[in-house]
């Protein structure tokens, strides 16, 4: 063939390149659910496509395809942001554990197809990825988006800060989900999302920047995540949601939007596998002295009695060595009903590295000395809160696998420039509960769970474990 009809061929095969576009501003990715029932999941995408006729259809046999409910449709129509759908499908009948595969398919064409990971029965091992402080488009997000693909894992828990700075629907698009929903595996993202859930706390960056007039795109957290609204009802809806500014219209639209996800999805609970996952919301705007999110919380924990593990994740970190957010400990009031709900690890965020707690138990000193500052002296900017720790400094997670006490752990290091690595080879500034304190490269927690051992490592964006421990009960 010369080198001219080469040339002829590649022009005629151009146009079809550049016109063929995808029905998807967002790529179909899996989350646990509103329903948060243990052998289903839901299929969520991102198209302003609203004439098609879309179908999900799910195989767990690879031969025999059976479809899907498509169960939402969100208009999202916010001010400066061109409109566009997020679909939801209902995926039920999962065969536990198992892998599936899920096509979505556009007026009768398969326009995408994946495979998932159930998940598992309380019989089965399983892992997960912790992570907090992500979505800052840095390239040691991206390198930890890859090892988390690598490490295979069954789900990724974020405790907070998703995207900075404000939690935008345009801040999403560019940080977010070319990194974790991506179409190829490399050192800029992973496709994650398509295969495993993510479950996420809010963090301020996520819910903070409550102006829609000023921000009409804020508060994505409400339309593209869907996890389980069996959040508390309070009669004070101020001491435990975030609440908005904004004209009627940006109002309507964000309330149409958000559905029923807006306020309730702020906290919740969930069960996988052998483990109950408590997950709340720690801003400085959530008051942890109301008696009725204090009563939820104790009443959820009693009804995980079931459970091998329980893990709880918030933002927010009481227990926290880092000279940054020393002064943010409203968590710990928080800390004998975990005590008295057998809890076992807490994951949280907040500030940029990685520190371990020893397992502790702590006995507060009344509700603490709540600060309030910002332009107007009004805005609350944490709780302070003194008391008594007993700390169990026998256990080492190798030999001495049985803690007396929780752990505390800090997996804010996921992304967002880094806290205080002048602390990491300096002991003498930790608080005396604090056993570990990593603070000078990215990090992530990776989580196995096996029957009655639950092991940690923290993994490093070179790849490099940093701390590991075991429990065992």
């Amino acid at each position: 063939m010369s080198v001219h009809l080469k040339v002829l061929i590649a022009l005629l095969l151009l146009p079809f390149t550049i016109n063929a576009q995808s029905p998807f501003i967002v790529k179909p990715y899996l989350q646990v659910g509103y329903n948060g029932k243990p052998n289903s999941l839901e299929l969520l995408w991102h198209s302003s496509d609203t004439n098609s006729k879309w179908e999900v259809e799910i195989s767990n046999n690879s031969t025999t395809w059976v479809p899907s409910k498509i169960t939402n449709n969100q208009k999202i129509n916010v001010k400066g942001t061109n409109p566009f759908n997020v679909y939801h499908a209902y995926l039920d009948n999962l065969i536990v554990g198992g892998i599936f595969k899920y096509r979505v398919i556009q007026n009768g064409n398969i326009v995408f197809n994946s495979d998932g990971i159930a998940p598992k029965s309380n019989k089965q091992p399983y892992s997960f990825i912790a992570i907090g402080d992500i979505g800052a488009e840095k390239q040691d997000q991206k390198k930890l988006a890859l090892i988390s693909y690598n490490l295979q894992p069954d789900f990724v828990a974020v405790p907070g800060d998703i995207v900075y700075d404000d939690g935008l629907i345009s801040e999403y698009a560019t940080k977010f989900w070319p990194i974790y929903n991506a179409d190829t595996a490399n050192n800029y993202g992973a496709p994650l999302m398509r295969k495993i859930p993510f479950i996420a706390a809010v963090g301020n960056h996520d819910v903070d920047n409550t102006d829609l007039d000023k921000h009409p795109d804020a508060l994505a957290y409400y339309y593209f995540w869907a996890q389980p609204l069996n959040g508390p009802t309070v009669n004070d809806f101020s001491s435990a949601y975030p609440s908005f500014k904004s004209n009627e219209a940006n109002k309507e639209a964000f309330l149409k939007g958000a559905g029923s996800a807006y306020p309730r999805m702020n906290h919740f609970s969930y069960d996988y596998g052998n483990a109950h996952w408590l997950v709340i919301d720690a801003d400085n705007y959530v008051d942890w002295t109301n008696k009725e999110l204090l009563d939820w919380v104790k009443q959820d924990l009693k009804s995980a009695s079931n459970a091998t593990w329980r893990f709880v994740m918030y933002h927010q970190p009481g227990f926290n060595s880092s000279r940054e957010h020393f002064e943010q400990q409203q968590m710990r009031l928080l800390a004998p009903i975990f005590e008295e709900g057998k809890v076992d690890v807490v994951f949280t965020g907040h500030v940029h590295n990685y520190q371990r707690s020893y397992p502790l138990t702590f006995v507060p000193d009344r509700k603490g000395t709540q600060l309030v500052g910002g332009k107007d002296n009004k805005t609350w900017r944490g709780r302070v809160v003194n008391g008594k720790w007993t700390l169990d400094k026998a256990f080492d997670g190798i030999k001495n696998t049985s803690p007396k006490g929780i752990i505390y752990i800090v997996t804010g290091a996921g992304g967002a420039d880094l806290y205080n690595p002048e602390q990491t080879n300096d002991p003498d500034s930790w608080q005396k509960f604090t056993t570990k304190f990593f603070a000078t490269a990215h990090s992530l927690s990776y989580v196995k769970v096996n029957g009655n051992s639950c092991k940690l490592q923290q993994i490093t964006s070179a790849g490099k474990v940093v701390d590991e421990f075991e429990i065992v009960k």
